[in-house]
């Protein structure tokens, strides 16, 4: 059983090589592309922005996202920082950013029924109904979801890079208090045996299309079964309510501090493989892909990155010669943030922002400095954590063709009027 996900992916493309891994869905394509990023074979030849709009409902979104709390970006929505401000440490249900690769569906909670199943298991499995998994025992757990692709706007606007995908700025993430059971219990319950490699749960929203066209399947991506008896939780209740239909009622899986595709919502079935498995959401799309990676992309994406932001608009205004308390939240993937600087002058000098939580794993930690600007004129704000491995938030980050993972220092604009 391995755990490092390089060796993992090296394994997996090594067993497909050798027909002993499944693909379904993949493009040969796309499997020569991981292949050259494992380095099996050599390097081979590889033969959208979201507008934002207003409006109190969207098509294929359930909750009302009024414009002064959401940016609407197709099929999803971002959360507006302006509108935590104030809000606690939880991000309430109704403030919660929206990430859709179809539409919504609503799920009768009566009827739905997870399903277990697989090679990985002892005979056929099991079925859980939402009252089964509501009698073992329950686990609370408050951690962050967040789009890979969270801040993808800034490769064009701060780095000149324009990658492929929804423009988010940074609004796509946020903290809630998830409660339901282990993963490893329902497993364990189904049959699991030490044969298993591989966990793929599968969405039930609807089938989802490739920009080319092509069919994808239900959203899926597969787990190592490392990690799958981890940390990973079947939750069904977000902040303290019953999961709301946008964030994957009645039951959604929770990865914690990992992209959030691998927080699969609305839940149907999982499977348990005694053999390597592939999906589109691991192989073309949710890696690395440009200057500076592998031709065949580098490997699937598991943690998420150390970001920063200010709980402002854009070009918010400031009076000059009054102090104003700055405010923000910082959170990383990797480890705990464990301290928070803001610079108010384009980031020639920094200064120490006072943190108002604890830091926790899987989390972020709210923070604010005072500030009295002196003259009038346009002012640009910086923000950068450092977290407990020692990572600081860079400048810039290294570009990739669909604006994964940025976690670049974020030049927030604000005015200063006399």
């Amino acid at each position: 059983m391995t755990t490092d996900e390089r060796d993992y992916d090296h394994l997996r493309m090594r067993q497909w090589l050798d027909g002993a891994a499944r693909a379904d869905g993949i493009s040969r394509r796309g499997m020569l592309r991981l292949l050259t990023a494992a380095g099996v074979i050599g390097a081979v030849g590889a033969g959208g922005t979201g507008t934002a709009h207003a409006g109190p409902t969207v098509p294929g979104i359930v909750k009302p996202l009024p414009d002064e709390h959401f940016i609407v970006r197709g099929t999803n929505a971002e959360s507006r920082w302006s509108g935590l401000r104030g809000t606690g440490f939880h991000t309430p249900n109704e403030l919660f950013f929206v990430r859709n690769h179809t539409t919504t569906p609503e799920l009768d909670a009566e009827s739905w029924r997870l399903r277990v199943w697989g090679s990985g298991l002892r005979g056929d499995g099991a079925e859980f109904s939402l009252c089964d998994l509501k009698s073992l025992p329950s686990t609370t757990h408050t951690a962050f979801v967040e789009c890979a692709g969270n801040g993808r706007s800034f490769y064009a606007t701060q780095q000149g890079q324009t990658a492929s995908g929804t423009a988010w700025t940074l609004g796509a993430v946020g903290v809630a208090r998830w409660r339901g059971v282990r993963l490893a219990h329902v497993l364990r319950r189904a049959g699991l045996t030490r044969h298993a490699v591989d966990v793929q749960p599968r969405g039930l929203d609807a089938e989802a299309t490739a920009s080319d066209g092509t069919p994808m399947g239900h959203v899926r991506r597969p787990l190592p079964v490392a990690k799958a008896l981890d940390d990973v939780l079947l939750v069904h209740e977000m902040n303290g309510r019953p999961l709301p239909p946008d964030h994957g009622a009645p039951v959604r899986v929770l990865v914690p501090s990992w992209v959030g595709i691998a927080s699969v919502k609305w839940v149907g079935d999982i499977e348990v493989s005694a053999e390597p498995l592939y999906s589109p959401w691991n192989t073309d799309l949710y890696r690395l892909f440009g200057p500076g990676y592998p031709e065949g992309g580098s490997a699937p994406l598991t943690r998420q990155t150390l970001k920063s932001a200010f709980e402002l608009p854009w070009d918010a205004p400031f009076a000059a010669g009054r102090t104003h308390h700055l405010t923000g939240r910082s959170w990383s993937g990797a480890g705990t943030i464990r301290s928070v600087e803001v610079s108010t002058d384009g980031g020639r000098r920094w200064h120490h922002a006072r943190l108002h939580d604890v830091p926790r794993r899987d989390s972020w930690v709210r923070w604010s400095l005072p500030w009295t600007p002196r003259a009038a004129g346009a002012a640009t704000l910086l923000a950068r954590a450092t977290d407990s491995t020692g990572t600081r938030q860079p400048d810039t980050t290294p570009f990739n063709e669909q604006g994964y993972l940025f976690n670049g220092v974020v030049r927030h604009p604000v005015l200063v009027t006399a």
